[in-house]
């Protein structure tokens, strides 16, 4: 039985899948439905699903399936948990516009430590700091525009700004930089939902 998941990005290609790939859990509505239309305000035509990322994407050393594998085996150890979003900001360096999380850090850093080994490891370019990203690759003279966009859209947001994450997503990307839902574990049991088919490559 497949799993008809929505992907993260419209319109998802199988044949031109290339080795990145990443580990999201997905914030459910109503919140979710807020945060795509002011990601898609500050990034037009950009159509990923509101998400907070585990693993960031990246390359990886093994089998789609055995990285799969990997993260049902582990999934089960941890509890589902609340994750709390709080303001706007800035990364300083890559120049990311981002909600900062006031509760569930911790876990996903627990999570992510337990996965990021073995065939899923990756030396990532800057140290795990979990958040909700909203805008990237921007151009420099419209940061401070889009940042005070985002403040005060977020500030706008009356849907409870928080969720439990009981869920996590493995995902690829291809050529078109459009993602692809690969399967689905929940966490704390074994239960599992996978597109076995797209697991294949």
């Amino acid at each position: 039985m497949y799993y008809k998941a929505t992907s993260m990005y419209k319109g998802p290609t199988v044949w031109d899948r290339i080795n990145s790939f990443a580990l999201v859990s997905y914030i459910p509505e109503p919140l979710a439905g807020f945060l795509d239309r002011l990601r898609q305000e500050l990034v037009p035509n950009c159509f990923l699903r509101a998400h907070v990322t585990i693993l960031p994407p990246r390359p990886i050393s093994t089998s789609p399936e055995d990285a799969w594998e990997a993260i049902r085996r582990v999934a089960p150890e941890f509890s589902p948990f609340e994750v709390e979003l709080s303001g706007v900001d800035l990364f300083p360096v890559s120049d990311v516009i981002y909600i900062k999380l006031s509760a569930g850090s911790e876990e996903l850093r627990r999570i992510h430590a337990a996965l990021n080994m073995g065939g899923l490891y990756f030396q990532e370019p800057f140290s795990y700091h979990p958040h909700i990203t909203l805008a990237q690759n921007l151009k420099p003279d419209e940061l401070d525009e889009l940042v005070s966009a985002a403040r005060a859209r977020w500030a706008e947001c009356s849907s409870p700004k928080k969720f439990c994450a009981e869920k996590i997503v493995f995902v690829q990307n291809t050529r078109r930089n459009e993602w692809l839902d690969l399967g689905e574990c929940s966490l704390g049991h074994s239960e599992v939902t996978s597109i076995t088919d797209r697991l294949v490559g």
